[in-house]
């Protein structure tokens, strides 16, 4: 294992070309372009090809290697209008108490292209959110309680969702990285924390945050 790692690191390091996007084992950070201009349309003509089925394969392999609950193609280093979504049993990861709270559900692995959203509800309620994209900090951030989407699926099929609570909150997160916006852009200015403080204390600095998954 250890041999292989090193193999690896030393391959990445020395031997390695500048990689292309779409990247398949790391997800862009703050600061990288790509995340801060709006994606651009997919052509509808595109949506079968090989370029487009590829990249929608990267970031679903990227989502669950990396146990997200949804990635944007700018997230990968691609400005197109995509994302995808997959929130799998809440219960495995949350209190009874907390999905009451934050009105979770399962949402089935979606992709959508192209996508729209119209808020339904402009009541907003507050919740902490992290991103792959500003790794190893989260913040407090206000969302629309509940939003209508619509769009095209991977097969070039129309369809929409009407998202509450914190499905709401997934989409409206994915839709901001398709507009160049982050979630420090939204956040409460003053609850932004590295959320592994208690974890660098402990260790007296000797932590590291990796890139790589």
């Amino acid at each position: 294992m250890a041999l292989r790692f090193i193999k690896r690191t030393y391959n990445r390091m020395f031997l390695a070309k500048d990689p292309m996007p779409p990247y398949a084992s790391h997800v862009v950070q703050i600061g990288d372009p790509v995340l801060r201009n709006k994606a651009s349309p997919v052509p509808l003509e595109k949506i079968g090809t090989k370029e487009v089925q590829n990249l929608i394969y990267i970031m679903k392999s990227l989502m669950k290697k990396s146990n997200l609950i949804g990635l944007a193609a700018p997230q990968v280093g691609i400005p197109f209008q995509i994302f995808v979504i997959h929130f799998p049993r809440p219960s495995h990861y949350f209190s009874k108490e907390e999905i009451l709270l934050k009105g979770m559900e399962h949402v089935e692995n979606q992709v959508w292209i192209n996508p729209e959203l119209k808020v339904l509800n402009h009541e907003k309620v507050t919740f902490n959110e992290s991103c792959a994209s500003f790794k190893g900090y989260s913040a407090d951030v206000p969302r629309y309680k509940r939003v209508l989407l619509t769009g095209i699926d991977e097969n070039g099929e129309k369809k929409t969702l009407d998202a509450k609570e914190w499905t709401a909150r997934i989409v409206q997160h994915e839709m901001d990285h398709l507009n160049g916006v982050m979630y420090s852009d939204r956040m409460v200015l003053n609850s932004l924390c590295c959320t592994g403080w208690h974890t660098i204390n402990q260790f007296q600095g000797f932590v590291e945050l990796r890139y790589e998954n």
